[in-house]
């Protein structure tokens, strides 16, 4: 999976992806507030492929911000690559254009370049995005996701969407899509949380096999939201064998994690609203990491998530994790 003099890669429909996004999730209102101003500053540096979600809450500001740079000319719409998901409670298939045209309408935009299965987790239809029972527990849907692929291909022919994909398939799962009877259009691309202590290595070799982009969240560790993420888990950025391996290269430990995950041939994304941080990681085109330390990260490797789904135990989908 070869770069392009443009820094993306050809996705298997022929479309184009940059390699490196800038994500845009927000866990607090505070975040929420700096989304559309680190998204201007994200594409006034280089930046031209967004990842969004109608789950995430800013789909508004990261609209706004993408028509400024547009209204200055800065950019054009066709140069930004923005990714959009369809969330749990909209698994049905009748409703997978809902949540897909309400994103369309937030982003005052007339079409998505990736829209992608948020997670293979159905949850109950309606306003609660997380809807929980008095026990506080998720209330599950059971949709048959092979028909919610169908709403996505009709949502691709109809030209609302240039791709389509998935986020957090297995391999499993994403056998499911490919050996659906009539299947359309395959994956073109699967995002998951990957980083050098969650590799991924026999996802990504399958997903290779099958010419599906594997596409990496998480990268840089996480942001150590408590909604997710055990507080006592380990630092990624801190780990004295990535500090050693930066040192060597004159960068960032997040430079060198970033770096690692495109030498594999992973789009990789990262989230950062610090403007410092934003210019910094647009970086990582200008080094390589050679054999020998790509090996050292490798064996980092310890099959560890910072991302914990157990509230979603039970689902009939769940685990969605390759071990």
């Amino acid at each position: 999976m070869e770069l392009d003099k443009d820094n993306c890669i050809k996705m298997n429909d022929g479309n184009k992806i940059p390699a490196l996004g800038f994500g845009t999730y927000s866990p607090d209102e505070v975040q929420k507030s700096k989304c559309e101003e680190a998204t201007k500053v994200a594409i006034e540096v280089g930046f031209r492929h967004i990842d969004g979600a109608f789950v995430y809450g800013t789909e508004e500001a990261v609209g706004r911000a993408v028509q400024q740079k547009i209204a200055d000319g800065t950019v054009k719409r066709e140069e930004i690559f923005y990714t959009g998901k369809l969330w749990s409670t909209f698994h049905r298939p009748e409703l997978v254009r809902t949540c897909l045209e309400q994103s369309l309408r937030k982003l005052k935009f007339d079409y998505i370049d990736l829209f992608i299965i948020h997670n293979p987790m159905s949850l109950k239809p309606g306003a609660d995005v997380l809807p929980v029972d008095e026990n506080g527990k998720f209330i599950f849907d059971v949709v048959d996701l092979c028909q919610t692929w169908e709403a996505m291909e009709a949502c691709k022919e109809a030209g609302l969407v240039k791709s389509i994909g998935v986020s957090n398939f297995n391999c499993r799962q994403l056998e499911m899509i490919l050996n659906k009877p009539g299947l359309k259009y395959k994956p073109a691309v699967n995002q998951v949380e990957c980083h050098p202590y969650f590799n991924q290595s026999k996802l990504l070799a399958f997903c290779k096999s099958k010419d599906i982009l594997l596409e990496a969240y998480c990268a840089l560790g996480s942001q150590r939201d408590k909604t997710w993420v055990d507080q006592s888990s380990p630092v990624l950025l801190e780990d004295p064998v990535l500090g050693a391996i930066a040192k060597k290269y004159n960068r960032s430990p997040a430079l060198v994690a970033l770096r690692y995950q495109l030498q594999r041939g992973i789009v990789v994304l990262f989230k950062t609203y610090t403007k410092k941080r934003i210019e910094e990681n647009f970086q990582v085109f200008y080094f390589h990491l050679s054999e020998e330390d790509m090996k050292t990260i490798d064996g980092l490797n310890k099959n560890f998530s910072y991302v914990n789904l157990n509230g979603f135990l039970g689902h009939p989908q769940y685990p969605f994790k390759d071990e």
